[in-house]
């Protein structure tokens, strides 16, 4: 008896997704699936209208969708990254009338931070992660000052 195989065309039922079934894979909602097809970040559904289903590469793009912008990384940024812009990419430079919302955060007295988490490729976490570290050095530094009573070694 001869062993029935799907065509590599034809993905088999199980490879198939609803687009409920992919949005819960994922992780996301149906809208938001439907959003990031319309806004090019991953590609259109196989057949049409109710015939319409999601293959693993569907599922894949979905989740690298998620984990870049779970990371802070905005739309724009993402769709550079699909396109093949390398992860880390050079220093944007800034240019007259451009706006930018950066965030000042005060460590001490006289000592103050000024963070873009966007450029910077930072999370809301992260960025509380690092005023944390650098709160703890400072103190760390002033502490090291006051024990021995001079400036500390460099």
């Amino acid at each position: 008896m001869p062993s029935r195989t799907t065509p590599p065309d034809k993905p088999a039922a199980a490879e198939r997704y609803s687009i409920t079934e992919l949005s819960s894979l994922a992780g996301l909602t149906p809208r938001t699936v439907r959003f990031y097809i319309s806004q090019n970040l991953i590609d259109r559904p196989e057949g049409e209208k109710r015939g319409a289903y999601y293959l693993r590469r569907h599922l894949e793009q979905l989740l690298l969708v998620r984990r870049w912008t779970d990371a802070g990384i905005s739309l724009d940024r993402v769709r550079e990254l699909i396109a093949g812009a390398p992860e880390d990419p050079p220093p944007r430079r800034t240019v007259p009338g451009s706006v930018e919302v950066w965030s000042r955060v005060t460590v001490a007295d006289g000592l103050e931070v000024h963070i873009e988490p966007g450029r910077a490729g930072l999370t809301p976490e992260q960025v509380r992660d690092l005023n944390r570290g650098i709160t703890t050095l400072y103190r760390q530094l002033r502490s090291d000052r006051g024990a021995s009573g001079t400036e500390p070694k460099r």
